[in-house]
């Protein structure tokens, strides 16, 4: 069994009670999406598997051990380097956190963490074509710190380099909120092929 076909049958196993927030979806569909992206995006085995199991520690009780055991160093550090260490802090300083150490995060961690905000906000953006603005209601916080954080996400995860699904994110984010992204140190480096890795 490959790597990847390994990983979502464990992530179908670990989820298997969950809903998407304010939905009846399964909860299983946001990670396979992520794999697809990442698999889409040209991305290594290691990282697809490491997309699809990227909320295991998170919001399971998988165990670290059994991901390096499973999987291996590689999948299990990019696996926490998604996760959010304090489930009990405020939202504003666990999306802070984040955003700090995205800005410094191996490219494998970048990847993952842009194609699970890419494949959120493509959902925010169906869920406003189908609700309107009453889609912001079933986020802890609204449209204005939903705004914060993903511009946010999208210069972090630009900080040390670029990498083409970061560009897919920038659109995607301007799309949903309606300005462009105004930074304009790095809005001068999009689509800019020198910069990619």
């Amino acid at each position: 069994m490959s790597l990847i076909d390994q990983a979502i049958e464990f992530a179908a196993i670990a989820h298997r009670n969950q809903k998407r927030k304010g939905t009846d979806i399964p909860y299983i569909s946001h990670p396979y999406a992520v794999g697809m992206i990442l698999q889409r995006a040209g991305c290594d085995e290691e990282v697809i598997a490491a997309g699809i199991l990227h909320d295991t520690l998170e919001d399971t009780e998988t165990t670290e051990e059994q991901l390096l055991t499973l999987f291996g160093p590689v999948v299990l550090e990019t696996v926490k380097g998604c996760s959010e260490p304090d489930k009990g802090a405020s939202w504003e300083a666990r999306k802070q956190h984040t955003l700090d150490e995205l800005k410094h995060a191996k490219l494998a961690i970048r990847q993952v963490a842009c194609a699970d905000k890419l494949h959120n906000i493509r959902s925010i953006k169906r869920d406003i074509e189908v609700h309107g603005e009453d889609a912001w209601a079933r986020f802890k916080r609204g449209r204005e710190s939903q705004q914060w954080y993903y511009t946010g996400v999208a210069e972090s995860l630009g900080y040390a380099s670029r990498f083409a699904l970061l560009e897919e994110l920038e659109d995607a984010i301007e799309e949903v909120f309606g300005t462009p992204l105004e930074n304009p140190e790095w809005k001068k480096l999009r689509r800019n092929r020198k910069f990619i890795d």
